[in-house]
């Protein structure tokens, strides 16, 4: 697949790699190619490409938004609303607030009735939106290999192929599936991030990940 990775933050290079090292085609999406952390990714990823954010989303078919959730809006106004018609559309954004953490725990500027994920679906209304990769950290988005078990990846979206191909990479990345129904989910799922950074905010604790079990 062509996937065009929307942000060239710390999240956005280890999904782009990723996606390489699984023998995809990958654009990795920034505002400025000479950044030092996007020239070293290029170094490093020779067969990857780079782009600017409209480049990016019309190379990819599928897109994945690893933005800010404060710029979120902004990174798809530059790409192009019209570059995401009908392309699946993973957002790995969390709606955290510019301000610091209370005692751990991290501020969002969303409420438990308006997710973030909502709010890109209405921007874009003919992308097939698919929450994921939010819930846990950079470090373990890819080959988790937790001792204990294989983590859960808790998805949700509206179009129901959209979330069987998302399935389908986070298998192969070797995360468990959780879909959890239409896009109201993601304002269950976008606090997770709150819930898996309160350990690294109080202990420097970042080595987890969620595991869903059943009877």
């Amino acid at each position: 697949m062509k996937v065009g990775v929307i942000g060239s933050g710390i999240v956005g290079r280890v999904l782009a790699s990723a996606f390489l090292k699984e023998g995809h085609q990958a654009m990795l999406g920034t505002r400025d190619i000479t950044k030092e952390d996007v020239v070293k990714w290029k170094q490093d990823n020779p067969q990857g490409l780079l782009g600017s954010f409209q480049e990016t989303a019309q190379f990819g078919e599928i897109i994945v938004l690893a933005v800010s959730g404060l710029v979120v809006e902004d990174a798809i106004n530059l790409a192009g609303k019209e570059h995401f018609f009908e392309k699946t559309v993973i957002d790995a954004t969390n709606p955290i607030a510019a301000v610091p953490p209370d005692n751990g725990v991290l501020k969002f500027f969303t409420t438990l009735e308006d997710s973030l994920m909502e709010r890109i679906q209405k921007l874009l209304p003919d992308a097939k939106v698919v929450k994921a990769f939010n819930s846990v950290g950079n470090a373990f988005m890819y080959k988790p290999g937790f001792p204990d078990g294989t983590p859960t990846m808790f998805i949700c979206g509206n179009d129901e192929e959209a979330k069987k191909t998302v399935t389908a990479i986070l298998s192969s990345f070797g995360w468990d599936t959780e879909d959890m129904g239409r896009m109201e989910a993601a304002r269950a799922i976008e606090p997770l991030c709150i819930l898996w950074c309160i350990p690294g905010f109080i202990k420097n604790q970042w080595s987890h990940a969620f595991m869903l079990l059943k009877m």
